[in-house]
């Protein structure tokens, strides 16, 4: 026979759901914890890994502003990718770890999702280097875009401009989320020891200074290849 626990403890676990606790919560409860004890804004993309099966196969989720997110703005945005399409995808391929790439409009952004390997900086470089004369007229779409222009002249302002669009993939393991914060807050890593019970709370401070995170470090079918090792499996040339 299960054991449900007693009246208070099931009394405590409906309290989410209930209309007055959510709006205490939301208006009192996060506003006051924000205060109390704000968190840094986490840097986006994945973190740095000694293993070397962690370094391929990376994810980047760049979410850029549009500077005119009306109809009409986000059909210039939709243009600038259908007029620029064959030479992004050719640059892509010249950039030779890039496993999977789409960009999409999402509310008043245009995105580039890719998967890619080795060193965030590095494939940034690489792909300004091959394409980014065309990828401009996409930057200059985009909120603090024009400042970036041309991109080939301003690699490293980028480099960092995209660093800090990139969404902040959340650990796969949610307690790994204690030390990042420690980190960030220039402190040793889980010194002196979270209290596991306080988990929820530092997600939901966390998501207040991040709203959009990847969740995870996503699914991998083959883990642990690069682009070149399942191109030359298959035979596909460059």
């Amino acid at each position: 026979m299960t054991n449900d626990g007693g009246w208070f403890d099931r009394f405590v676990d409906s309290l989410p759901e209930r209309g007055w606790f959510k709006f205490l919560s939301t208006y009192v409860v996060v506003p006051y914890w924000v205060w109390r004890d704000p968190k840094p804004k986490l840097p986006g993309g994945p973190r740095a890994s000694a293993q070397p099966s962690e370094n391929v196969q990376r994810m980047m989720n760049l979410i850029m502003p549009l500077k005119d997110s009306s109809p009409i703005g986000r059909a210039k945005a939709a243009l600038a990718i259908a007029q620029n399409v064959d030479e992004i995808f050719a640059g892509l391929d010249n950039v030779g770890t890039v496993h999977t790439a789409r960009f999409l409009l999402l509310d008043d952004y245009i995105c580039m999702i890719s998967v890619y390997d080795g060193d965030f900086s590095n494939y940034i470089r690489d792909f300004i280097a091959t394409i980014g004369s065309v990828f401009d007229e996409v930057v200059s779409l985009v909120e603090g875009g024009d400042d970036l222009i041309p991109t080939t002249h301003n690699v490293e302002r980028f480099i960092d401009w995209v660093h800090a669009h990139d969404l902040f993939q959340a650990p796969d393991f949610p307690t790994d989320l204690f030390g990042l914060q420690d980190t960030a807050s220039g402190r040793s890593p889980d010194s002196p020891p979270h209290e596991l019970r306080s988990l929820p709370r530092e997600l939901i401070l966390q998501l207040n200074a991040n709203p959009n995170i990847s969740l995870g470090g996503g699914y991998r079918a083959y883990p642990g290849f690069s682009a070149a090792q399942v191109r030359g499996k298959f035979g596909v040339g460059w």
